[in-house]
C-alpha cells in the first residue's frame, strides 16, 4: 500500500495482480473495500478478478489507485490494461468514481505521470487508447497528450446491451519523448 508517485494533489498507489492477489489473501472483505473505497460491486469485481485471474502468459496490467491528497481517500484509477510485455504496448485506462471529481483536472494532473511511468519504467513502446466517439472528455484529453487517431474498431465495446465502435488513439515513444 505505498505510494510511488505525488503531484501537487494527487498520491498513486500501484496496483498489480500480485497486489490484489496478496490482498484477498490476508485481508478481510470489510478491509479491502475501505482500501479501495468501495462499495459492495467493486468488491466483487475485484473479487472475480482474484478468483478467475488477470493475467495470461503475455498479457497484464499495472494501475494506480488516485489518492485525493486532502481526503485521503481514493477517488479513481488510471494506468494500463492489456499490457503485452512482449510488443511493449498496453491501453491506457482512467476513471474517477464521482461526478463531483471530474472537471477539476484530476485526470489532466495524472495522465502526464501515468505515461512517464509507463514510458520509463515499463519499457513501453506504444500507448494505446480506445474511446467511444460519445465521450467527448475522453477524446479532448487524449489529444491533449498528443495522441494520434490511428481508425475506428466497429462493434468492439459490449456497453449497454449493445455492441459500439471505438475509436482507436495511440501514443509512440518517439512522439512522447518529442513533446517533453
Amino acid at each position: 500500500m505505498e505510494t510511488i508517485l505525488e503531484t501537487e494533489r494527487l498520491k498513486f498507489t500501484r496496483i498489480t495482480p500480485p497486489f490484489i492477489h496478496h490482498l484477498f489473501n490476508t485481508k478481510s472483505k470489510d478491509e479491502i473495500k475501505s482500501f479501495f473505497d468501495f462499495d459492495d460491486q467493486g468488491f466483487e469485481k475485484y473479487k472475480e478478478m482474484h478468483e478467475k485471474g488477470m493475467e495470461t502468459y503475455q498479457l497484464s496490467f499495472l494501475f494506480f489507485l488516485l489518492v485525493d491528497k486532502q481526503s485521503n481517500l481514493p477517488i479513481g484509477e488510471c494506468g494500463f490494461h492489456t499490457w503485452n510485455k512482449k510488443h511493449n504496448r498496453a491501453e491506457l485506462f482512467y476513471f474517477l468514481k464521482a461526478d463531483e471529481h471530474k472537471q477539476k483536472g484530476f485526470m489532466t494532473e495524472a495522465i502526464p505521470v501515468i505515461l512517464r511511468y509507463g514510458f520509463e519504467q515499463m519499457d513501453l513502446h506504444r500507448v494505446e487508447a480506445l474511446i467511444a466517439a460519445w465521450n467527448e472528455p475522453s477524446l479532448k484529453l487524449v489529444n491533449k497528450f498528443g495522441f494520434v487517431k490511428e481508425g475506428v474498431m466497429r462493434e468492439d465495446y459490449f456497453e449497454n446491451d449493445k455492441h459500439e465502435d471505438s475509436t482507436c488513439y495511440s501514443l509512440l515513444i518517439s512522439e512522447y519523448k518529442s513533446s517533453l
